[in-house]
């Protein structure tokens, strides 16, 4: 028999879903940052431009400018560093969920907050201190790894009876989602960090996700037949995650419009000049500028068609698990919406091909594959066979 774990606190589950809206607000965000070409417009990391904030009067720019080599843009600036924020707040939410989940544990708040000082601390040894301390990345690195085996430690020392287990890992997951936010500029939108990045993202949502309802009181659907969706679920989200990486990867290599404005031919052809062996080297090297993207036309047509294929076989099995809800009783609400979001984001796909890629198209399409995940998770999360 496979139990619920019990809420830790009777807001728990309030608490939970809190973190769960704003863990989608970060990951459309952050679509927003990097569609709309803003991801390296502060080339710091946490700060931007030296600031807490960003630069926005004349005097403040002109100092970045004389400072960086960048020049400032305060139109993109304040999106980066807005996402930044809200990323970080939402890492406090975590933090508040993991204390929750650990205080009925013989030193669990005390190794929770150890792990998180520890991290804390290896910010201004990664950025410095002027006339304080120097930046010492070495240690940095090494205090972040201590707290993250601090935390992986405690989650298999816990049982997830009091979701104290999940909640810690969703916490170290926060932690190296910071950490690949760092590498994200550092490392100058290198594609293979930019991805994982995104995957880091969707990770958070969807522990996240099933942290609220696993918590949330009445949360089970009961079905007879849960043995046989679960598995066709399971099978789903497994394609999903592949496609978003793969959306991932075309997104981080430019390669969208890799096959021009044609659907459903690239280039006027069904099959045109492709590079499978080029488009798919993950490591390049560091020190590249890759806003922009470095890859030749074949080798981003190899992405883009790898997308689109991929694309077909994920639809398939996704209405044949939607159509299958339909016909089982006390699901068909949740059908509807599987159907309706499969076909909405099918629809944004092909419009962001034919329109020319559109900002707020591929914003809303980062957004669906969110919420398809979001979809799939949850029904995971919550469908039970009878006892």
């Amino acid at each position: 028999m496979n139990i619920a774990p019990a809420s830790p606190h009777r807001h728990f589950h309030r608490l939970a879903w809190a973190a769960v809206l704003l863990a989608l607000a970060v990951i459309v965000f952050g679509g927003f940052v990097r569609l709309s070409n803003a991801g390296l417009s502060c080339p710091d990391w946490p700060t931007c431009y030296g600031k807490a904030a960003w630069p926005t009067q004349d005097h403040e720019i002109a100092a970045a400018n004389a400072s960086f080599e960048r020049e400032v843009e305060v139109s993109k600036a304040w999106r980066e560093q807005f996402h930044r924020h809200i990323a970080a707040l939402l890492g406090l939410l975590v933090l508040s969920l993991a204390l929750l989940a650990a205080r009925r544990r013989a030193f669990g708040p005390g190794s929770v907050l150890l792990a998180s000082g520890l991290v804390a601390l290896s910010i201004p040894l990664y950025t410095g201190v002027q006339g304080v301390l120097a930046s010492n990345h070495q240690a940095s690195i090494a205090l972040v790894l201590l707290g993250e085996l601090i935390l992986l430690v405690q989650a298999l020392r816990w049982s997830n009876a009091d979701s104290a287990r999940l909640s810690a890992i969703v916490l170290m997951v926060i932690v190296f989602q910071a950490v690949l936010g760092m590498w994200t500029v550092i490392w100058l939108v290198k594609p293979v960090i930019v991805m994982a990045h995104l995957l880091g993202g969707l990770l958070t949502l969807s522990l996240l996700t099933w942290l609220a309802w696993r918590t949330t009181p009445g949360h089970a659907l009961v079905q007879a037949e849960a043995p046989r969706l679960r598995r066709l679920l399971w099978i789903g989200l497994g394609l999903l995650v592949v496609q978003i990486a793969l959306g991932g990867w075309t997104s981080a290599n430019y390669a969208a419009l890799a096959c021009g404005t044609d659907f459903p031919k690239c280039l006027g052809q069904w099959w045109p000049a492709h590079d499978f062996r080029e488009g798919f080297v993950l490591w390049r090297g560091i020190g590249v500028d890759y806003e922009g993207g470095v890859l030749d036309g074949p080798a981003r047509v190899a992405i883009q068609l790898s997308h689109r294929l991929m694309a077909v076989l994920v639809t398939g099995h996704l209405l044949v698990v939607g159509i299958r809800m339909l016909r089982t009783p006390g699901l068909v609400f949740w059908a509807c919406v599987l159907l309706a979001l499969l076909a909405t984001q099918v629809a944004l796909g092909i419009s962001n091909v034919v329109l020319g890629l559109p900002l707020w198209v591929a914003v809303a399409h980062n957004a669906g594959a969110a919420l398809l995940l979001f979809t799939l998770v949850g029904l995971l999360a919550r469908l039970r066979a009878p006892e």
